[in-house]
């Protein structure tokens, strides 16, 4: 084993998967010979092992036999039948790690042999620049040293939270459908600046460091976002008629329901979906 990970085999390399393996390699984390994996298209497999030059398996099983780290990365809607595949074929000392929305680590233990050991995250996609959110956390037979490859694996994409598994859908609701929301953000100011008579590089380039210093200011400080946002505010200046017109927007009140709205979709299908 060359590195602190092991070799680690991706079922399901979809856009989250293909974030992972290149934040890996460009951290110098991983090799690509040491990464595997499947998809269900054979097209797909072909293009993907050319641009990220890391090998496709012909099956799960075969990947199962050349992984130490099994990720498992299907839609929920496919997560049964690919453990009823795998899951007798899975032996102890290998960790399984879970990035599907919503399936418990309980629900995966069900599936493999006792003693597996299963670790349940959620990742987001700026893990592809190094700027990723990872949350996780640990099934009944996951110890020190599937925590530490867990940790292995998402430290290099971002920043790393062990959390309660009661708080996962949660998690899934803000930092895992958070970009998708920051990008809306990132839209209407850049079209903001357009409006206002700024080319569209400018614009963008600006919205984007705001957004990146903002958040680098709140993650820095540690201070409330409400005390950072105050600093910015002086009396009777241009902020504060901007920000009029986010509550008279009603913005907070929008955001706040969207992470609801997306946790109560998490839970949903945690009882739709049967593993």
């Amino acid at each position: 084993m060359g590195n602190k990970i092991g070799t680690v085999g991706i079922i399901g390399l979809g856009r989250m998967g293909r974030c992972m393996v290149k934040g890996l390699i460009q951290a110098g984390t991983l090799k690509n010979t040491e990464i595997f994996f499947t998809t269900k298209h054979p097209e797909t497999a072909a293009l993907v092992a050319k641009e990220l030059s890391v090998k496709a398996c012909k099956n799960n099983l075969e990947l199962i036999e050349k992984s130490e780290i099994i990720v498992v990365a299907v839609k929920p809607q496919n997560c049964a039948e690919v453990l009823e595949e795998i899951g007798g074929k899975i032996t102890k000392g290998k960790t399984v790690v879970s990035i599907v929305a919503s399936i418990s680590t309980e629900q995966i233990e069900g599936k493999l042999p006792k003693g597996v050991a299963v670790i349940r995250a959620m990742p987001n996609t700026p893990a592809f620049v190094g700027a990723g959110m990872t949350a996780w956390c640990a099934g009944v037979s996951a110890f020190e040293k599937d925590w530490s490859r867990a940790m292995a694996l998402f430290e290099p994409l971002g920043k790393v939270a062990r959390v309660d598994e009661k708080h996962m859908n949660a998690v899934t609701g803000l930092s895992g459908c958070g970009p998708a929301y920051i990008y809306v953000v990132l839209e209407s100011l850049t079209d903001a600046g357009i409006k206002i008579g700024l080319p569209r590089e400018l614009a963008t380039l600006l919205a984007g460091q705001t957004v990146l210093g903002a958040a680098s200011m709140l993650l820095a400080t540690g201070r409330h976002p409400a005390a950072l946002k105050d600093e910015v505010t002086t009396p009777a200046g241009c902020t504060i008629d901007g920000l009029l017109e986010l509550e008279e927007g009603r913005l907070r009140v929008t955001l706040i329901k969207a992470v609801v709205q997306a946790t109560k979709r998490a839970k949903a299908l945690a009882k739709q979906v049967k593993v």
